[in-house]
């Protein structure tokens, strides 16, 4: 008996056979005491009880004890009934009771990858259990989203890789089959094969950390600083944003924090990239920092294309207005790799298109205290 229904059904009926026996056991009791209150008869009489004749003196205790013995029987017979009828109550409530949570445990034994769409839909449930219910269904929809977003980053990640090595692989083959190839032909593939390999190498690191960031507890906390984040940032993109016309404007305030300097300045390092890469020639770029609301506030606004659906852009492999090419600049994962670091943070970040073209993107954190 290892099921929870004979467990319970067992307990149910021990208590009402409990209960029984010590009802039994109080009225046997009282009908012996009432019994003492009969009229006292005149001494040297006689009565007959039962069809036995009893002296006047003992009537009390003779009528007593035949209350007894008729309440005694008549309890021996209601006695198993009771208890047999708590047993069968108790064995069909308790199996209505633990229905919806046989339910619960087939669905999840019958899940699967690809039957995660599945629904308890128990719409008769009440109380505690349309709660379990409720819950249950809200976990495999969070099951569901994560898993296809693991698909999705899964089957993007796969074809973003495979580029830069059908790259590779195109080149070497077209080299080497060609008898003539001199060596500015070598040289020329050379350059192709070192951009492709760059270009897989920053899409693995960039995995690597997003992977390394996402859901992740950070453990190496140091005061940081989010002005001085913007210092190397600006500095990688200076002489690209100087080749384009870009218009750089830098207003930074103290905007202290806590967290990993080094993943705080890939946030900035990435958000500057960004606004550079995506921009348009002779365009614009506004970095602001500082404290605002009690939060660190780290902004960075940039001319551009119109911008549209503007929350999808942290989603992996997403470049904002661009086609996806293979000379496609980035890996789109620079504002995934943003919104993990800032959430590992315990912080938030918004994007907002500008008027006319261009982006707005806010990182907001604890400030130090």
């Amino acid at each position: 008996m290892t099921g929870l229904r004979p467990r319970l059904t067992l307990l149910a009926t021990a208590l009402v056979a409990l209960a029984s026996a010590l009802l039994l056991w109080l009225g046997w009791l009282l009908v012996g005491g009432v019994t003492q209150a009969v009229p006292a008869l005149p001494p040297g009489s006689t009565v007959r009880v039962d069809g036995v004749t009893v002296p006047a003196e003992g009537l009390g205790d003779a009528v007593g004890r035949a209350a007894q013995e008729e309440v005694l029987r008549a309890g021996l017979v209601a006695f198993p009934l009771v208890v047999l009828a708590a047993a069968l109550v108790s064995w069909v409530l308790v199996g209505r009771v633990l229905g919806p949570l046989h339910e619960v445990t087939a669905t999840a034994r019958r899940l699967t990858v690809e039957t995660l769409d599945t629904r308890l839909g128990l719409a008769d449930a009440r109380g505690e259990v349309a709660e379990l219910a409720a819950g249950f269904d809200a976990m495999l929809d969070r099951l569901q989203a994560a898993f296809d977003a693991q698909r999705r980053f899964v089957a993007n990640a796969s074809h973003e890789l495979r580029t830069p090595l059908a790259v590779l692989r195109t080149e070497v083959d077209v080299t080497l089959s060609d008898p003539t190839a001199d060596e500015a032909e070598l040289r020329r593939m050379g350059a192709v094969v070192r951009d492709a390999t760059r270009r897989a190498d920053d899409l693995v690191a960039g995995l690597l950390l997003l992977a390394r960031t996402e859901g992740a507890a950070l453990a190496d906390l140091h005061p940081a600083d989010l002005a001085a984040t913007v210092v190397p940032a600006l500095a990688a993109v200076r002489a690209e944003a100087g080749h384009r016309g870009l218009r750089v404007q830098v207003r930074t305030a103290p905007a202290p924090v806590v967290g990993d300097p080094v993943l705080l300045e890939r946030v900035a390092g990435n958000l500057v990239e960004n606004a550079v890469r995506h921009n348009v020639p002779g365009g614009w770029i506004e970095v602001v920092s500082g404290v605002r609301d009690g939060c660190a506030e780290l902004c960075v606004a940039s001319s551009g294309r119109e911008v549209d659906r503007v929350d999808e852009l942290f989603e992996p492999f997403r470049r904002g207005p661009v086609e996806r090419t293979a000379t496609a600049p980035g890996s789109g994962l620079g504002l995934s790799i943003v919104r993990a670091v800032v959430t590992a943070h315990g912080g938030a970040v918004a994007a907002a298109p500008v008027p006319g073209g261009g982006l707005t993107v806010t990182v907001r954190l604890p400030v130090r205290p």
